[in-house]
């Protein structure tokens, strides 16, 4: 695993690099006998598959909003991280879609399982990164590897811009040596994501009626073939000892 960049892109640029990319591994990795996986989690002992997304908001003239001068960004850009943490727990079904998701997304897994946020620290799930202040974004750092691209920067865009008209604002940020678990608990697994995603109203001003209701129809059924299956872990665990 190795963190890969992409350029700075529109949003629904920045979606299709992220889709062609991973199609464009896949190929190659065939081409020379191998198989490149963006599983949220492939191997228990090893560090997840992440997708962070950075950005900021620019405006008519190209200047970053999220910037005033100080290392600590806008009040916009808190009203930003704010509208992010009100709709993070409703939209956790869209960052983590499987069930492999949410094994990622574990305490020491290096991968954020609280609702909080901070400067400079990776433990919180949303984090405002350092740098020249012209320079000042956000990074979302919940989404895993295995989440569709499209829908992911459509939740935490539509979330921002929710947070920016309401003019919310967000609770302190934590401190790089806090512990993480003094804020909301994410989703810990995908019945819970998926009911939080079906039962959040405020989601129909980001995503339509049809899609809210087909992407979380889909995942039921999928959820319940998952649940029929018996796997070999459990065979060895019990068939000889109850």
């Amino acid at each position: 695993m190795c963190p890969i960049a992409p350029k700075v892109a529109d949003p629904l640029k920045a979606a299709d690099d992220a889709l062609y990319f991973k199609r464009f591994v896949k190929g190659i990795a065939r081409r020379y006998g191998l198989a490149a996986s963006f599983m949220a989690k492939p191997f228990l002992d090893r560090a997840g598959n992440g997708f962070h997304v950075h950005f900021s908001l620019l405006d008519k003239t190209g200047a970053n909003v999220f910037d005033d001068g100080t290392p600590e960004g806008s009040e916009l850009m808190r009203n930003a991280v704010a509208g992010l943490l009100d709709m993070m727990r409703a939209s956790a079904l869209v960052f983590a879609p499987h069930r492999n998701s949410f094994r990622r997304l574990q305490p020491n897994a290096h991968a954020p399982t609280e609702v909080c946020w901070g400067y400079e620290t990776r433990h919180a799930a949303i984090r405002i990164p350092g740098g020249p202040n012209p320079a000042r974004r956000i990074e979302h750092r919940v989404a895993g590897a295995d989440a569709n691209p499209y829908l992911v920067l459509a939740a935490i865009l539509g979330a921002a811009l929710e947070g920016i008209e309401a003019g919310l604002r967000p609770p302190m940020p934590m401190m790089p040596v806090m512990d993480p678990s003094a804020g909301a608990t994410l989703p810990q697994d995908w019945k819970r994501a998926i009911e939080a995603f079906e039962g959040t109203e405020r989601l129909g001003r980001i995503f339509a009626p049809v899609l809210r209701s087909g992407f979380a129809g889909m995942k039921k059924q999928e959820l319940q073939v998952f649940s029929q299956q018996i796997s070999p872990f459990e065979h060895e665990t019990y068939m000889e000892t109850v």
